[in-house]
């Protein structure tokens, strides 16, 4: 083995550990942040409850009272993920959270890839034509402004004169709630290149295709990846939202509504459900992160 082998050898194992080490600092920053959220919650409510509810929330006036009903323990949140869902049911409720949440996040990836691929298509689409970002851009922010109770009813109902399926409509409002953030990141990437390389490649002839495919998209792909990690959430918060007036039974959107109307006799439930929709959502931006490590070569991404 040479010495240029050696160091580069030697160079990787470093790279390698560094990698490791980064990777274990996130690791202990996630699970040292989740223990203070659940000592936060704890600490609450035993504060109120050793005060009878006069510290601090007499003279702050909170709404979340230190009881059973509002603020179950942790371990009673935990342990209905083990008991049945139902009186006299089969299913507990961690088989049923599994299989609604595989199914609202099908509905999710679909119209994550639907709204990615639209914003991708527009941010390209403004970064070489101006006259149509100047035009089109101020409409792409307006639609962002209106609610999404409001939309995701208009959506369902139209789809239902269409006759389409109605998870369709779940993953078109999953793709509304997509695409914007896709399309802003990409027309920032796609011109975050020195105007100094784009004039060397248009002076060796390239054409617009060419510096769109070997420059301006692999400098864009950091800025990509930052918004699809974004809209990984963000689909799945739209999925839910999109299923309830679909009137969809088998996704997490119509649990988390079920367990609400009894919320008095189970209010466990309500917050294991709650726990596993925002479990999925981080599941979904933790696939993307891997994702963009794979593809993204090291430091080039924006988030290290």
């Amino acid at each position: 083995m040479t010495v240029a082998q050696t160091v580069e050898l030697g160079l990787d194992e470093n790279q390698r550990d560094a990698q490791w080490r980064l990777a274990l600092r996130r690791a202990a920053s996630f699970l040292l942040i989740l223990l203070l959220l659940c000592g936060v919650w704890e600490g609450y409510k035993a504060l109120g409850q050793a005060t009878r509810g006069k510290v601090p929330f007499t003279s702050l006036k909170l709404p979340i009272r230190p009881d059973d009903k509002s603020m179950p323990h942790l371990w009673t949140i935990g342990g209905s993920l083990l008991q049945p869902a139902r009186r006299g049911g089969e299913d507990i409720l961690l088989v049923i959270l599994l299989k609604a949440a595989l199914f609202t996040w099908r509905e999710a990836v679909m119209g994550f890839v639907g709204g990615s691929v639209i914003g991708f298509l527009l941010g390209a689409i403004f970064g070489r034509f101006l006259l149509f970002e100047r035009s089109l851009m101020p409409y792409i922010v307006a639609s962002q402004t209106v609610p999404l109770l409001a939309i995701a009813p208009m959506i369902v109902i139209w789809g239902g004169r269409l006759n389409w399926p109605a998870w369709w409509s779940v993953s078109i409002i999953s793709a509304y709630l997509t695409f914007f953030p896709v399309t802003i990141n990409t027309l920032r990437g796609l011109r975050s290149p020195n105007l100094t390389a784009v004039e060397l490649m248009r002076s060796y002839a390239a054409s617009e295709m060419q510096i769109l495919l070997k420059l301006r998209l692999p400098a864009a792909l950091p800025y990509i990846f930052t918004a699809l990690k974004v809209s990984a959430t963000a689909s799945v918060i739209g999925a839910i939202v999109g299923e309830l007036p679909s009137g969809i039974q088998d996704g997490l959107g119509r649990v988390l509504l079920t367990f609400s109307y009894y919320y008095i006799s189970g209010p466990e439930k309500l917050y294991a459900s709650i726990v596993g929709a925002a479990a999925l959502g981080i599941l979904f931006a933790v696939i993307v992160a891997l994702a963009e490590r794979w593809i993204v070569p090291e430091g080039r991404r924006l988030s290290e």
